[in-house]
């Protein structure tokens, strides 16, 4: 298995902080008109806090881990999860669709997904976050090239 772009652990550091803000704002609303005068002023705030920069740091490099891809002559396979483990395999012969994007944060650390649309509704949509532009843009043409060989 190949292990995505280190840079990525950098996005979902991004996001898991972007997704605590309202929680962490919450904890100091409570603490700040219900809590208030209680026995321990601000400990709501603070154990929310450490709550959230521990996941901050902890989740992405985890996740970041757990996350990697195989690129064989007829098939993508992605495996990722450390909660829930998933091991996906797309036959080249079912892909009708590629895409690559980037989003803010991918820009900002190097980084892109490839999102490979399948036919069929079950897992019909593969992403495979957290790859060098390059790389996503090579597996991408290196899919493409082979959908059209099979055309041909």
């Amino acid at each position: 298995m190949l292990q995505v772009e280190p840079g990525y652990v950098n996005v979902l550091r991004v996001r898991t902080l972007i997704s605590w803000l309202p929680v962490v704002a919450g904890a100091i609303f409570l603490d700040r008109t219900l809590l208030d005068g209680g026995p321990e002023p601000g400990l709501l705030t603070v154990l929310v806090s450490l709550l959230a920069l521990g996941a901050i740091l902890v989740a992405p490099r985890r996740v970041w881990n757990r996350l990697g891809y195989r690129l064989d002559p007829a098939l993508l396979q992605v495996v990722r999860g450390w909660m829930f483990h998933t091991d996906t395999v797309v036959p080249f012969v079912r892909v009708q669709h590629i895409d690559v994007t980037r989003g803010p944060f991918d820009k900002l650390f190097g980084t892109a997904s490839l999102i490979v649309h399948t036919a069929g509704t079950h897992n019909s949509v593969v992403t495979l976050p957290g790859l060098s532009p390059d790389d996503a843009a090579d597996i991408r043409d290196r899919i493409r090239s082979h959908i059209r060989s099979d055309l041909d």
